[in-house]
């Protein structure tokens, strides 16, 4: 059994670390409702896009002139993986559940004899993905220097990607994030951008005059969709990151106060068998004398 001291230095070592995971969940709480609102608010921005989009695409599907972003390479050979994560860990499974649908879907893809291109976002992916994967990597972006997320930094990575597929290195591109939904709950994701999806619309077929032609808009608007995207990917997982965060703190300030009770508990027990101990000790020696 540890001695009285060991035990009293175990104690106050947990109870310093309770402190420390109380206060990060704490800041967590307070990042969270920045990034959830973020989040929310970019949600309608997304949706009305890839509406608008999907309306001009509609009409240009299957048509020669429509733009190599709409129509694709006509190939589904190379494959390219964004996978987007966290920079840092004490996230709960957050990274975890991205890195297993995007490794789920690598493999599956090596399995039909694709090529498969990974490109990294954060640092947390790239370290788990790396220890299969690490030959399919083609590129990183480090968000460690990003204090502040903006549109900006989307519409970098959208650029990155944009001239590999204009340099034929890819056919078709996928992010991996996750959704936001709760506290509790992050829906991993994945998500196709290039060639551009038709989303079906329940709007009745309208004829429209566009000006400039179709073509021209959809050369202009699809880049911009990826970006936006991207930039919507990367506030999702920034809500999840925090919300997964608060959430494992929680749970960590629980089980540390759980372990200080438990630990309390052995103190108390081993300090009186010592006084105990003690007590038997000095009876025996007044008797004996």
């Amino acid at each position: 059994m540890p001695s009285l001291k060991a035990l009293k230095n175990r104690i106050a070592s947990v109870k310093s670390t309770r402190k420390i995971t109380k206060a990060m969940q704490m800041v967590a709480a307070a990042k969270l409702r920045r990034a959830q609102e973020a989040a929310e608010a970019a949600r309608p921005y997304a949706e009305r896009m890839s509406a608008v989009i999907s309306g001009l695409s509609a009409g240009q599907a299957g048509s020669a002139s429509a733009p190599r972003l709409l129509a694709g390479t006509g190939t589904d050979k190379t494959h390219l993986l964004v996978v987007l994560t966290s920079e840092r860990g004490l996230c709960g499974g957050f990274n975890s559940t991205i890195v297993r649908l995007a490794r789920a879907r690598a493999q599956e893809l090596i399995g039909q004899g694709r090529t498969v291109k990974i490109l990294t976002v954060g640092k947390k992916g790239r370290e788990q993905l790396k220890r299969d994967l690490s030959a399919h990597f083609i590129a990183h972006v480090d968000m460690g220097e990003v204090k502040r997320l903006g549109y900006d930094v989307a519409a970098g990575i959208a650029r990155d990607v944009l001239s590999r597929y204009d340099a034929g290195e890819f056919d078709v591109a996928t992010l991996f994030f996750n959704r936001f939904q709760s506290v509790m709950s992050q829906v991993p994701t994945a998500k196709q951008v290039i060639p551009a999806l038709i989303e079906s619309t329940d709007q009745a077929s309208s004829l429209y005059d566009y000006e400039p032609s179709e073509e021209g808009i959809l050369a202009d608007l699809l880049p911009r969709g990826i970006a936006t995207h991207i930039f919507t990917a990367l506030l999702e997982n920034g809500a999840s990151e925090q919300g997964a965060r608060m959430s494992a703190m929680d749970n960590a300030t629980r089980n540390a106060g759980e372990m200080i009770d438990k630990l309390t508990i052995v103190y108390n027990r081993s300090r009186q068998a010592a006084i105990t101990k003690e007590l038997i000790e000095i009876i025996s020696g007044a008797e004996a004398l």
